[in-house]
């Protein structure tokens, strides 16, 4: 599947387990986003595939016209980098609850006599629970494994400790010099028999593991930034089988 049809798809209807929690109304859709406003809540904005990201705020979310003003980052360069793309994954909290949106192209405009970002208001919303995103174990049976293609020009393959929709946990063989916040661009994940989820990963904690061999590994918690509405559906059905598969043998 290439990038474009990846990204049609990220538009279309979810699947049945997530269509509960998306919104549709664009009133509601303003509704959330001026929330997220008043609470003075930071928005990442990803493009690139999800190797850029820049931290933005809401300035204005009308209905009417269909339009979202959005703040400038705070680097230049990267706010130039993000007017020539065409494709935003958007992610933000409300209330301790997760908001994921995306959009098409930013234009750069004046408002309230600073420079900003106008975009449309997304068509839908999605406005999902942390605890609706159940971790499964990943099966000693059938390991799981990550691909990171490249963090600081190299390219490695990770254990999968744990995997949810909202994310996963992995292994590095080794120490490295991976911090907390790092973006991990076009990330893959095998799932046998549904297919192969291609991701960032926003690294969100880190440990360093000492095994009873005496091997040193850092374990990174890392959640899923952009990813395409029907690679959370093969995340999803990947674990309703694995959990029935445990469920006949128990």
């Amino acid at each position: 599947m290439s990038e474009s049809e990846q990204e049609n798809l990220f538009q279309s209807a979810l699947p049945d387990e997530y269509a509960k929690y998306q919104i549709q109304s664009r009133q509601e859709i303003a509704q959330i986003l001026r929330a997220i406003m008043r609470q003075n809540e930071m928005v990442t904005a990803y493009f690139n595939h999800g190797a850029d990201f820049l931290l933005t705020s809401v300035l204005d979310a009308d209905p009417d016209s269909g339009r979202l003003v959005l703040d400038c980052g705070p680097d230049p360069e990267t706010n130039l980098r993000a007017l020539s793309s065409n494709k935003f994954v958007f992610v933000s909290n409300q209330n301790s609850v997760k908001i994921q949106f995306s959009t098409s192209a930013l234009k750069q405009i004046e408002y309230k006599g600073r420079p900003a970002f106008r975009t449309q208001l997304p068509t839908s919303l999605l406005k999902l629970q942390r605890r609706e995103f159940y971790r499964l174990v990943a099966p000693v049976r059938v390991p799981l494994r990550c691909v990171v293609p490249d963090f600081a020009g190299t390219r490695y393959e990770t254990e999968v400790g744990d995997i949810s929709v909202g994310g996963i946990g992995i292994s590095f063989p080794e120490i490295i010099a991976l911090e907390k916040g790092v973006l991990l661009a076009n990330c893959r994940i095998v799932l046998p028999e549904e297919g192969t989820v291609v991701s960032a990963l926003e690294v969100r904690n880190l440990q360093e593991i000492t095994r009873p061999t005496g091997q040193s590994i850092l374990r990174a918690g890392c959640a899923f930034v952009g990813i395409p509405t029907p690679h959370q559906a093969m995340i999803q059905r990947y674990i309703i089988r694995i959990e029935r598969e445990r469920r006949a043998l128990s």
